[in-house]
């Protein structure tokens, strides 16, 4: 559908004076993996140390935004490509508005993540691998759909009857398999005080 008789408008406050004032940057961190390999889980524990840390972040979850945002969409590959777009362009609203956001999808395609890297600016998006075997994310199966899958009830699940391609370069690998969810924390947080993202708590 073509886009006819709209002119961006320029925004009052500019992405560099709110990461003035708030004193650290905006960025996305892109958590991507299996579904049980702990993305969601590791998100919100990332985001609750850099809350008591007075770091504004927000996570956007997968199944939370299907159920608003994204309720249209359903698990076919063109579905889950839109899915990772929209949830592209609302990551890149709140880097704008100085936030860190935290994204936990499976997004099992290369060229979507890419997609999202390629909208926003250098040093604003950051793949973390969640890594977990498939093998032990169905004996997790925490939400119960691995077995729906192997039973034919659910198409197009990512592992099973759906392929997921893995980050080729991501700038974070966790393994949630071999670490618990504090020493994946720290994992994170010491990669992100490398960088001069955030300050190392004393």
């Amino acid at each position: 559908m073509a886009v006819n008789n709209i002119v961006w408008h320029d925004a009052s406050v500019t992405k560099e004076e709110r990461r003035k004032k708030n004193n650290y940057g905006s960025y996305v961190l892109w958590f991507t993996g299996l579904s049980g390999s702990g993305k969601s889980t590791l998100a919100n524990a990332l985001a609750r140390y850099l809350f008591e840390n007075n770091i504004q972040t927000y996570v956007l979850d997968g199944d939370n935004i299907r159920h608003g945002l994204n309720k249209d969409l359903g698990f076919t590959d063109e579905d889950r490509k839109e899915n990772i777009r929209r949830i592209g362009e609302v990551s890149k609203l709140f880097v704008d508005s100085g936030q860190i956001v935290l994204t936990a999808f499976i997004s099992p395609f290369r060229e979507d993540r890419q997609q999202v890297k390629d909208i926003l600016s250098e040093n604003e998006f950051f793949e973390v691998y969640v890594k977990c075997s498939l093998d032990e994310c169905e004996v997790r199966d925490p939400k119960g759909l691995y077995k729906k899958a192997r039973n034919n009830e659910i198409k197009h699940f990512t592992g099973i009857d759906s392929p997921y391609e893995e980050p080729e370069n991501p700038a974070i690998i966790v393994d949630t398999e071999t670490q618990d969810i504090e020493q994946s924390v720290k994992q994170i947080v010491s990669f992100l005080v490398e960088k001069g993202f955030i300050q190392e708590n004393k």
